[in-house]
């Protein structure tokens, strides 16, 4: 219905527009031409209105027009007025265009070299071989499982980490689903349960957070009945145990009330309209003997499928009590995922973001050593998680201990997200991170998913033609040698495991 009635507006609209126009031409008089000018924004509105391709114009037609205007023009104005190419926060306006271009297959090249100050102390890159291979042409993965575990998992390199349904539209849920359907990578459900718009035929990492959404009884602790029931579904191939959450580490979820709605309330067992906050910490466990008890229960309960948790490193002391914890049970989680502080979020306090947790690189040489110093490496797979976007933010974290990795923003950008930065609002003019019904619909999910398996495909490419230049065929090949900032890499590594690092450069 709503599709004919534009339709019908824009046929009489341009059957007035022509009258207009050929009395204007005729017979010149302001009121004609102004009547023109409203003809013409009318019909520009109509076909914003209809078109399916970009969620910024279904959602304000004709007005949205000066966000794409604001975006072409000069180089000189927008370098000094508006936002440098490399300036842009979180993510420079250079990398969120990359993931547009690879979402929509056009041009990803860049022109005129590197804008990046590649002599500074951040600069790391990769060291490439002068003897060089072709990219490989089949899909890298990973299988995650142990011994342990009866029902392993083949992954992707790179797959959609923790975003719930509350946080994210059910459009935005349901476009990344379809996406890594076609794509065969998984969609992490984030910590809100598992909504209908994440049962659309892609694989799921169901995330277990401290609210226990999803798997919890009338008191808000973990029910495993309730856990039995949703782990059984044939999508379910991974379950995480939220520790920590990198954006806010020590911080428990939040949801802010507006974004609340009945629908995501009786998915989460909550009373809509209310601000959820999350605990801080869980009540199944309360030290590393009880988590680990926790992930052999949840194993039992999966029948077998891949367990694992994500922590964002704080205390060392304590990942390496857990870790002595495993071997004296002779039990561990198949995953780890490492979340750094630099993470995602959609609400948390300034403080926390700022100013809690390690960030992800120091993690991860922490992690995968402690791992190697136990003897648990080679059961335990690492997934890196914490503002993951390029090809080469993915080698990149491979090398220093990761076997794959997730990214939340990256798909974010996408399906569409500007970084408007209102997510915590319900304000998302893109439809992606709000529950308004009016901007929902300005995502359409057929053009999304297939943007969303767009830049997965394109990305991973990317990575094969990054090993090819190393001169390997696998990321499994990739050592802390491979980065160009490799004294200060090793120097690092070496602290940790000397054993397994040669020193020289």
């Amino acid at each position: 219905m709503r599709k004919l009635f534009f339709t019908s507006v824009f046929i009489i609209w341009a059957v007035v527009l022509f009258l207009i126009g050929y009395y204007s031409i005729r017979d010149f008089r302001l009121g004609h031409f102004i009547l023109l000018v409203l003809a013409v924004l009318t019909l520009i509105g109509i076909y914003d209105a209809l078109q399916k391709k970009h969620a910024i114009l279904r959602n304000f037609p004709v007005v949205g027009h000066f966000r794409y205007l604001f975006e072409s023009i000069s180089p000189e104005i927008q370098q000094y007025f508006v936002e440098n190419n490399t300036d842009g926060k979180p993510f420079s306006r250079n990398l969120r265009s990359l993931v547009y271009r690879r979402a929509k297959t056009v041009n990803d090249t860049h022109p005129f070299g590197t804008q990046r100050e590649i002599d500074g102390v951040d600069y790391v890159a990769l060291r490439h071989s002068i003897y060089a291979v072709a990219a490989h042409s089949e899909d890298l993965r990973v299988r995650i499982g142990s011994e342990l575990c009866a029902k392993p998992y083949s992954a992707s390199l790179l797959n959609i980490s923790a975003m719930s349904f509350g946080s994210l539209s059910s459009n935005a849920v349901k476009a990344l689903n379809i996406g890594a359907k076609k794509g065969n990578f998984f969609q992490n459900t984030g910590e809100g349960g598992i909504s209908t718009y994440h049962q659309q035929g892609g694989d799921l990492c169901w995330q277990i957070g401290t609210g226990y959404f999803g798997c919890r009884d009338g008191q808000g602790n973990f029910s495993p009945e309730k856990f039995r029931e949703k782990a059984g579904l044939p999508e379910v191939k991974l379950i995480e145990i939220k520790i920590s959450q990198g954006a806010k580490p020590g911080h428990g979820g939040v949801l802010p009330g507006i974004k609340n709605t009945p629908e995501i309330a009786d998915i989460r067992g909550i009373v809509p309209g209310t601000t959820v906050l999350s605990p801080p910490s869980h009540s199944a466990f309360s030290n590393p003997a009880e988590l680990v008890d926790f992930i052999d229960e949840l194993r039992r309960l999966s029948g077998g499928k891949p367990i694992g948790f994500k922590l964002c490193i704080g205390r060392t002391e304590e990942f390496i009590a857990i870790c002595q914890e495993m071997v004296a049970r002779n039990c561990w989680p198949d995953f780890i995922t490492v979340d750094g502080a630099e993470g995602g979020t959609g609400a948390a306090p300034l403080e926390f973001s700022d100013s809690v947790g390690l960030p992800l690189e120091p993690a991860l040489i922490f992690v995968r050593s402690t791992l190697e110093k136990f003897n648990l490496r080679d059961k335990i797979k690492i997934i890196a998680s914490g503002k993951i976007i390029s090809a080469f933010s993915i080698l990149k974290n491979i090398a220093l201990g990761a076997d794959l990795c997730n990214s939340a923003r990256g798909f974010m950008f996408s399906i569409g997200c500007i970084q408007a930065l209102r997510c915590n609002t319900n304000e998302c003019p893109t439809g992606v991170a709000t529950q308004r019904a009016g901007l929902v619909k300005g995502l359409v999910v057929t053009d999304k998913s297939e943007r969303v398996f767009n830049f997965h495909r394109n990305t991973v490419r990317a990575v094969s033609e990054l090993l090819g230049a190393a001169g390997y065929s696998h990321t499994d090949q990739l050592t802390v040698h491979d980065l160009v900032k490799g004294d200060e890499m090793v120097q690092l590594a070496n602290r940790y495991f000397p054993d397994s690092v040669n020193s020289q450069v």
